[in-house]
């Protein structure tokens, strides 16, 4: 089967038109294609291709991943530049092969190969004047660069109704994760009065690569024009294959979809409209029927061949076991829709503004389906479809627009009830015409998952180069699809000398480690290898395979311009490393609200004494590491420390560090053999009383204690996080798990902080083979007062004898007052 799913991802079929058919951070120190030159080859012999990068003085050998190219011979140059020797077979189909450079040290990023049928010609500089184009043949394949500002003409004779369709691509062959040098062609044809009868920047079928085609009415000289399309470009970084001949040129092939092992039957649409019926065998073994858990449709490429040529790269269909439903107009009506059987592949064209396309079909209650729409990804449709699904009653029940960045949708949903469901489909914009084709894919809901390889750089594709004696080592990742079951992993097809050790993937996680190591006799060499995983839901066995993701060109905020899937990934035996180095394997756990640390050794080959850096391939759930560590140069080890909060992942886990150094290249990045780190709940749980003092007092602190389970070892509390100012004469109390409370005398000094702290815990010690683990919990309280201030003692008052009373003498009479008193006298 893994003929079959190479052939899946970038397999070729070739339709011959009304004719006949045929079958058709675990990083070392990374090496770097930049570009090669030529960027393709004519099938049916042999050629030399100069590779141009970085770091590629070891290089060794090329990786395809796709079979039909076969290395003569890789001599690397210096240390930019590398010369490789392919030879390719007469009836290799065209389009893009993917490889990778091996080298001593690593292994270098995805390249792609161009195949193709008509002769190669190189663009000769001058030819940026109108008037002075470069004089070209039809039915050539040209090779040039642009430079900043450059504009390349062409000149090509035309008769009278010959068409000259040409292709660039451009975009296709840049690779760049830094948005930086990127080559976005504008292309057109001019007449020789320097009008423009077709042009072409962006186009559906091929992104930022246009395409576009004009057939004369009568003879003449027409021009070719290429240019960046904001006038940019690069010396070799932007560089070209131009296409310029009759070749037939497909936008849309009718209906979007086979059953594999049929003869499929097409109306292919040409770019200049025309319609033509073909027959194609499609591939017979592409899908395992007997397999439950089987992908039901691939995209499958289809080269097509007439009389005038042969298509320079493929156009796609979808192949798989499901039925194909072809649409039955009319069908707009999504309450009278034409009815179907499913699961199926729904397949039809929105073939004119405002169109509609509904399919109708019987479902149960509970009945759950996938719907999943191939438009844009993989048909290159123009279509930007939104999917209604309805309920009987007319409701509708779920819809879809764009998905996860992607023009295409997918989604589940389940019948609520018993009826007649339909499938609704349109363009988000109401646009319509005969290149508007579709492919919707109906099938059973059920668990699955699919694996993938974590990224240890950012941006860039994981390789395995493993050091001879060494290991190196990556994170597997599982995308769950209602599968929650623990996944067992295996490998296949590393290279000699190379074993793997690997872990299930826990009921309900997503990652583990996987380790691959080689023997201390290892022979350099590559493979390509896959990784399958199996889990189990009840009897039934689930199955899921790695698809990994390459970025390879980035645009503005990171977005991927290009990328590529592939079902395996590439590991090399690489040249030893300068050290021997052991992560030492604990002999004790780590407690939840626990920490503890591990010891990493090295012995170093005689010259070498670089530094050697340490960091976790990654952490189990709730544990952190301190990756800051590193042993300098004349050291021999180090401590890492790490810490593992309340609710961490209990059991055994692996632990792997990866071990970075400098080389005379650049940083090599291998890993550590793994050891086990047991979690386990913690021993005791703590309560703290609210305590209270005042400075200048003493204070016995009872903390409270409740074993949560039974351990082997000495046991001691500490406590910690003592506020300034306050002492604690025996902060370490020996216990034992019979303990349900330890008591610390605690000092408040006269001029301690008032006020209240919440700083202080307690560190549960256990000693057990030489070795100490710790569990810290807190926080517990204490108020600090001032002394209340003292009242002052008064003397009572002395008590005061009254005076004997007085009487006041008489107050003399005025004058007046006597003569008055006088005559009132009898």
């Amino acid at each position: 089967m893994k003929s079959q799913r190479i052939q899946r991802l970038l397999g070729f079929s070739v339709i011959f038109v009304s004719v006949c058919f045929s079958v058709g951070d675990a990083q070392a120190a990374f090496p770097k294609v930049v570009y090669h030159q030529p960027l393709g080859v004519t099938r049916g012999g042999e050629a030399t291709i100069k590779l141009v990068g970085e770091q590629l003085g070891d290089a060794r050998e090329i990786l395809f991943d796709v079979p039909g190219v076969e290395v003569l011979e890789v001599k690397a140059i210096d240390e930019k530049s590398v010369e490789i020797k392919v030879k390719t077979p007469a009836d290799l189909d065209p389009g893009q092969y993917p490889y990778r450079l091996v080298t001593d040290s690593g292994v270098a990023n995805l390249r792609f190969l161009s195949v193709g049928t008509m002769p190669i010609i190189d663009e000769v500089e001058p030819n940026n004047d109108f008037a002075a184009p470069q004089l070209v043949k039809m039915d050539h394949t040209i090779e040039g660069n642009i430079d900043r500002e450059d504009v390349d003409y062409f000149q090509v004779d035309l008769k009278a109704g010959q068409k000259l369709t040409v292709e660039i691509e451009g975009t296709r062959h840049r690779s760049d994760l830094q948005n930086r040098d990127t080559l976005d062609p504008f292309i057109a044809i001019l007449n020789d009065k320097r009008f423009e009868v077709a042009v072409s920047d962006d186009s559906t079928l091929f992104q930022q690569d246009g395409v576009c085609s004009f057939t004369p009415q009568e003879d003449g000289k027409y021009i070719v024009l290429v240019r960046d399309s904001s006038f940019g470009g690069n010396r070799d970084h932007c560089r070209y294959r131009l296409h310029v001949g009759s070749f037939p040129r497909p936008t849309t092939i009718i209906p979007s979809g086979g059953v594999q092992g049929d003869v499929f039957k097409a109306s292919v649409i040409d770019i200049d409209g025309t319609v033509s019926e073909a027959t194609l065998q499609l591939p017979t073994d592409l899908i395992d029927p007997n397999s439950s858990n089987a992908e039901r449709t691939q995209p499958w490429p289809v080269v097509t061949a007439n009389a005038s040529g042969v298509s320079p790269t493929p156009n796609y269909i979808r192949v798989g076991n499901l039925p194909i439903v072809n649409e039955v107009e009319p069908n707009d009506n999504y309450r009278e829709p034409p009815k179907c059987s499913v699961p199926a592949l729904l397949c039809g064209v929105l073939r004119e503004p405002n169109d509609y396309d509904c399919f109708g079909f019987d479902c149960k209650k509970g009945e759950s389906f996938r719907i999943q729409l191939f438009a844009r990804e993989t048909l290159r449709s123009p279509l930007d479809g939104v999917v209604n699904v309805f309920g009987p009653d007319g409701k509708t029940i779920k819809s879809g627009d764009d998905m996860g960045g992607k023009l295409d949708c997918y989604f589940t949903f389940s019948a609520a009830v018993d009826g007649t469901h339909t499938i609704r489909v349109y363009d988000h914009l109401r646009e319509g015409s005969p290149l508007h084709n579709y492919a919707i894919e109906v099938t059973r809901q059920k668990p699955s998952f699919s694996l993938a390889l974590q990224e240890l750089r950012r941006d860039e594709a994981v390789v395995m180069p493993i050091p001879v004696g060494g290991q190196s080592a990556m994170v597997v990742t599982a995308s769950r699809d209602g599968f929650n079951e623990e996944i067992q992993l295996t490998l296949d097809a590393l290279p000699p000398g190379v074993t793997a050790t690997t872990y299930p993937i826990p009921s309900g996680r997503v990652e583990i480690p996987v380790v691959l190591t080689a023997t201390a006799d290892a022979k350099y060499g590559a493979s390509l290898f896959d990784i399958v995983g199996v889990g189990k839901l009840g009897d039934q066995a689930v199955n899921g395979e790695l698809l990994q993701y390459h970025k390879i060109l980035l645009g503005q905020n990171q977005r991927a311009m290009r990328d590529h899937y592939t079902d395996r990934a590439a590991a090399a035996v690489c040249e030893k490393m300068p050290f021997e180095v052991e992560l030492v394997q604990p002999k004790t756990p780590i407690l939840r609200r626990g920490s503890k640390e591990l010891l990493v050794r090295i012995k170093r080959d005689e010259g070498f004494d670089n530094p050697v850096y340490f960091k976790t391939l990654y952490n189990p759930p709730g544990i952190a590491v301190n990756n800051s560590r590193k042993i300098d140069k004349g050291q021999n080890e180090v401590t890492i420390p790490m810490t593992a909060n309340g609710s961490a992942a209990t059991g055994q886990w692996p632990i792997i560090m990866q071990v970075s150094y400098g080389t005379n290249r650049s940083t090599a990045t291998f890993s550590t053999q793994p050891i086990m780190l047991d979690v386990e709940e913690p021993v005791f749980n703590f309560s703290f009383p609210r305590s209270a003092a005042e400075t200048g007092q003493e204070l016995q602190l009872v903390i409270g204690m409740e074993k949560l389970r039974d351990i082997t070892g000495e046991i001691e509390v500490e406590l910690v996080g003592i506020p300034n100012g306050v002492t604690c004469p025996e902060a370490t109390k020996k216990v034992t798990l019979g303990d349900t409370a330890v008591t610390f005398p605690l000092v408040i000094a006269a001029d301690a902080k008032t006020g209240t702290h919440k700083t202080m815990v307690v560190q549960t010690r256990i000693t057990r083979d030489g070795e100490t683990f710790l569990q810290t919990d807190g926080t517990g309280e204490i108020r600090i007062d001032k002394p209340l201030p003292k009242k002052e003692v008064t003397a009572e008052p002395k008590k005061v004898e009254p005076k004997p009373e007085t009487k006041a003498a008489p107050k003399p009479l005025s004058r007046l007052e006597q003569l008055r008193q006088q005559k009132e006298a009898p």
